[in-house]
């Protein structure tokens, strides 16, 4: 994978970062997730209006992986309710690297080098030490956590398929996948009722406020992930994209004053480690 693209998407692993520190506070998650989708759903709706189509064949993966998206975000609402995930959720993003260079071997008929191995081993092995160290995952969360994981990796490998039958139309495709968040405020109003949404907007307009500039954040994110996987391997640039997890914990430490031990620092050089090996 090209240098350049391999920064950009440790841009984005910043930004996914950066939103998941900003929806920190919010402790609905299901309002949270909903705000988020409205921002996206709204930017896409313009985007779609300027951008060119993507080719025909792409289409039925820009439904898929619609339908996939959301499957995760209520599925991830749910396990946070549940509390299980809120602990284990870092084995998922540990876990989803090496199942989307599964995934593209078999379904996009995908090799990946030694080193570039080497790297999403480190960094999957990294992301796994700062979601064990110091805690007792239960069965359940461990499942839900792994079950996560194969959810984003099964949209992961669909975008990475489909953003290349796009005609290069990667920004399209993404604008046209994101269309389906529109669906979140429709299954939350069918959930909670109108009121539930448009409350806090008067009540707790911070917590609306940092739903959506996350959602902004989110699309951007994304957004470059399936620009990269245009042309870089979709394993490595799912492990790059993971690295935001490390991010987090800088981020924690330096605005958040979250302690970070030296088994912390030492997993997150692993991770490091493994970017750069996919670099090279």
């Amino acid at each position: 994978m090209l240098s350049y693209t391999g920064g950009v998407v440790l841009l984005a692993a910043l930004l996914h970062a950066s939103w998941n520190a900003m929806l920190h506070g919010n402790r609905d998650r299901f309002l949270s997730m909903t705000w988020m989708s409205i921002a996206i759903g709204a930017v896409s709706t313009v985007a779609v209006v300027f951008l060119p189509l993507p080719a025909a064949a792409a289409w039925p993966y820009i439904v898929a992986s619609g339908v996939v998206h959301i499957v995760y975000n209520v599925s991830l609402v749910r396990s946070y309710r549940r509390g299980d995930l809120a602990q284990a959720y870092p084995i998922a993003r540990g876990s989803s690297p090496l199942l989307v260079t599964l995934g593209a071997a078999l379904f996009a008929h995908e090799a990946i080098g030694a080193l570039h191995a080497f790297g999403i081993v480190m960094i999957s092995g990294g992301i796994m030490a700062l979601a064990l160290q110091g805690r007792h995952v239960s069965r359940a969360g461990a499942l839900a956590a792994l079950t996560t994981g194969v959810t984003i990796a099964v949209y992961t490998v669909i975008d990475g398929i489909g953003v290349r039958l796009s005609n290069g139309q990667a920004f399209a495709y993404t604008a046209w996948m994101f269309l389906l968040y529109w669906t979140m405020p429709v299954i939350f109003v069918a959930r909670r009722g109108a009121d539930a949404l448009w409350k806090p907007v008067l009540t707790a307009p911070v917590s609306v406020g940092s739903s959506i500039a996350g959602g902004l954040v989110s699309i951007a994110a994304y957004g470059i992930v399936i620009w990269a996987m245009q042309s870089g391997a979709m394993g490595a640039v799912s492990a790059l994209r993971e690295t935001s997890v490390v991010f987090a914990a800088l981020i924690g430490r330096t605005f958040l004053r979250e302690t970070v031990n030296a088994r912390r620092w030492i997993a997150c050089v692993v991770v490091a480690a493994g970017a750069v090996c996919l670099g090279l």
